[in-house]
Order: structure tokens, then C-alpha cells, then sequence
């Protein structure tokens, strides 16, 4: 007869341990801020500082063309203080949940930029999505967004003024950083070959060219046609690029095929472009994969 009563004592301590840690997960009081991509969430992370829950919807390593998020994530979503996102037809996979929060606070990172369009493929003439490749642009979304996360409830204008400083002098200090090693490759090789187009701001702002994509598009939902890499083959061989670039997102099978059938001497260098990489995998924030993009690309165009 005690087992029953062990068996209540044991389920009533069970449920009220349950209670406690539902409490205590949802007596967080600061405001709540949902990101689309992992690149702005670590952008958001930094100016907010501990001021606001900032959570992020893609994961590390996702692409952010096609990932999807949980019921959960979807629910989060839907009840946030604020709604940040890339924009510019970016998150494909995502853009049901957007639309469908659309009475929500929303800042859309591709508003407070100079958009480009994409110069070839299939994606020709609309807009490209890939603008934190330029580290300027960065400090249009973040002068941007500023005024957007001051105006949230529980967040403290001064001290986030404070955070966006400090943070703008970053990407400053990573600008010049950029400007000064790519001023040492040789003009003939300023020259850029990756998985599909993600370099256009940077080659704007950097003076490099874009010989090509294997997915010749803004999309890695895309797929070359054999014409598309013939194309490119043609373009390696008349330009001699030294290395084409291979995203951490995305296989580089294609990239691998092209570098073979292309019948010359080309190096293929992984780099992050797309999404943040988990804390000890290379990317783990927006900076670092920016230095380390900048420290491949020089390396493989001038060696």
C-alpha cells in the first residue's frame, strides 16, 4: 500500500519541479527580439547586449535560402518585440512566417541599403541579398536599426548608444582591414569564382571582378546547366584565375567538377559566406568569418 503513496509523493515533487523550471524560463522580463539569419542575430547580440532576449532562427552551418523552423520557433516569432531580417528574397524557406507576422514591429535589414541587382543567370536584374559582404553597408544596417531598438520597451537609449558605438568602430576597424590586404593582389587576378553569386557587394566595394558562379543565380536552390559550366570553364582558362571559392554552407562537389574539367591549376578554398559556423568551427561571429574570408581570398589570389 506505501507504493502508491511513494508513487504520488514522487510525481507531485515531479510536477512541481516542472513548475518551477517553467516559471523560471518565462520570468526572463526583457523584451524579446527574433532574428531570421545568424549573421544579424550575432549583429543584434552585440549592440543589445543583455538589454533584450535576442533569439536566433537559423542555426549555425544553415543555409538561409532553405532552412525551416520549428513549430516553437514559429510561435516565438509571433510574439516578439521585434522581427529582424535580411530581406531582399533571402530567406526563402522562412518567408511564410514573415509574411505572416506582419502586424509585428520589423526592421528589414535590406531597406537600409544600396541595393544591387545580380548582373547574370537566372536572378539577373533583381535584387542581391548577400550585402554584409560589404562591412559599409554593415554600418547602414546597424545606423539604421539603432533608432528601431531604442524605441523598444526595457531597452536603454543611452546605453545602447553606448554598445552601437563600439560596435560601428568594429566594422570600421574591419573595413580598413579589408582595404589594406586586398590592395595587395595584383590586378590581373582581382577575380572572383564561387558556388553561386555572393560576392557582388564586395567586388563594388573592393574592385574585384566576378568572373562566374557554378550556380549562376543569388540562389543555392538553383542548378547549373552544362552550357553554364562550359561557360565558366571558358572564363578560367582565359582569365588563369588561381582559385575559385567553395562555400561552407553549401557542397563543393561542383566546384571540385569544375576545377577538374577546367584542365588547369586552380585551388579551391573553402570560405564562410552564408552562415555562422558553431563556436569552434572557424565562423562562430560575423567579424571573425569576415577576417578569415579576407585572409583565404588574398592568400588564394596571390599565391
Amino acid at each position: 500500500m506505501r507504493a502508491p503513496r511513494i508513487f504520488a509523493t514522487l510525481a507531485v515533487s515531479t510536477l512541481a519541479a516542472t513548475g518551477l523550471s517553467a516559471c523560471s524560463a518565462t520570468e526572463d522580463s526583457r523584451p524579446t527580439i527574433v532574428v531570421s539569419t545568424n549573421i544579424l542575430g550575432d549583429v543584434v547580440e552585440e549592440l543589445v547586449g543583455e538589454q533584450a532576449q535576442v533569439v536566433t532562427l537559423m542555426k549555425p552551418n544553415a543555409d538561409p535560402h532553405s532552412f525551416e523552423i520549428s513549430a516553437q520557433q514559429a510561435a516565438t516569432l509571433r510574439s516578439a518585440d521585434l522581427l529582424v531580417s535580411n530581406g531582399l528574397g533571402l530567406e526563402e524557406g522562412l518567408q511564410q512566417h514573415l509574411d505572416a507576422a506582419d502586424t509585428l514591429p520589423a526592421f528589414v535589414a535590406g531597406d537600409a541599403i544600396e541595393v544591387l541587382d545580380y548582373s547574370e543567370g537566372d536572378a539577373a536584374g533583381m535584387p542581391d541579398s548577400h550585402f554584409w559582404t560589404d562591412p559599409e553597408r554593415m554600418i547602414d544596417v546597424v545606423d539604421a536599426i539603432e533608432p528601431v531598438l531604442a524605441e523598444i520597451d526595457g531597452i536603454d537609449a543611452e546605453a545602447l548608444d553606448t554598445t552601437v558605438d563600439e560596435y560601428r568602430a568594429e566594422l570600421q576597424a574591419l573595413d580598413a582591414e579589408m582595404t589594406e590586404a586586398f590592395s595587395t593582389i595584383p590586378d590581373e587576378r582581382r577575380a572572383l569564382v564561387t558556388n553561386h553569386h555572393v560576392f557582388g557587394y564586395l567586388a563594388e566595394r573592393f574592385d574585384f571582378d566576378i568572373i562566374g558562379a557554378v550556380i549562376p543565380g543569388g540562389t543555392t536552390l538553383a542548378a547549373p546547366s552544362a552550357s553554364d559550366l562550359a561557360d565558366l570553364v571558358d572564363a578560367i582558362e582565359e582569365t588563369g584565375v588561381p582559385a575559385i571559392f567553395a562555400e561552407s554552407s553549401s557542397p563543393d562537389r561542383l566546384v571540385q567538377a569544375l576545377a577538374s574539367e577546367a584542365n588547369v591549376q586552380v585551388e579551391v578554398i573553402e570560405l564562410f559566406t552564408e552562415s555562422l559556423t558553431g563556436p569552434d568551427e572557424g565562423a562562430p561571429d560575423y567579424l571573425t568569418m569576415m577576417r578569415i574570408n579576407t585572409e583565404r581570398i588574398t592568400t588564394g589570389l596571390t599565391s
